[in-house]
């Protein structure tokens, strides 16, 4: 393995546990310290923690599935994307900075929640915000991890190149 393709390998693999860590430690302490449905005021009715154990994915959307079946849509399928997606990261020969880190968030993100269905069969969702006419559903750093890193490389695909200074993750 190159020099530089063992620092790609390092900084991705160095992004992605940051993700999980920060995803898993928060779902411990409101595991630990939050009774289910108990509501926190965080700011206000603004920001509340409550605990919830989502057995389906967002909004519990195929919570009623039988198990086998959400098995492989919530746990072996998004696992085999996520590996490629990881394997995508290592071998693209040119990739800005931007994207390397995006990449990076989805998947520790994504395997922070696939962590919860293998050792709990469920995800631990607490964060729910109302900003005006902004209600989300309850969510967690999983969550924000892929939706920042998503968000991330949209933002990286629609803005031109000339407003970015782009600099790329060579291998």
């Amino acid at each position: 393995m190159t020099q530089n393709r063992m620092y790609r390998f390092t900084l991705g693999l160095l992004l992605v546990m940051l993700n999980i860590s920060c995803d898993q430690l928060s779902k411990k302490e409101v595991r630990e310290n939050i009774a289910s449905h108990e509501k926190v005021q965080v700011v206000n009715d603004n920001f509340i923690l409550t605990k919830v154990e989502n057995t389906g994915a967002a909004l519990s959307f195929g919570a009623s599935f039988p198990p086998i079946v959400k098995t492989l849509i919530f746990q072996i399928l998004p696992l085999l994307i996520l590996i490629y997606m990881f394997y995508y990261l290592m071998q693209k020969k040119e990739i800005s900075r931007l994207s390397f880190v995006a990449i990076s968030f989805i998947i520790g993100g994504g395997i922070g929640n696939i962590i919860d269905r293998v050792l709990y069969n469920s995800v631990t969702d607490f964060m729910y915000m109302e900003v005006g006419p902004l209600h989300t559903g309850i969510f967690n750093m999983a969550d924000v991890s892929v939706t920042v890193g998503a968000i991330a490389l949209v933002f990286n695909a629609l803005v031109p190149e000339k407003f970015l200074k782009k600099q790329s993750v060579q291998s």
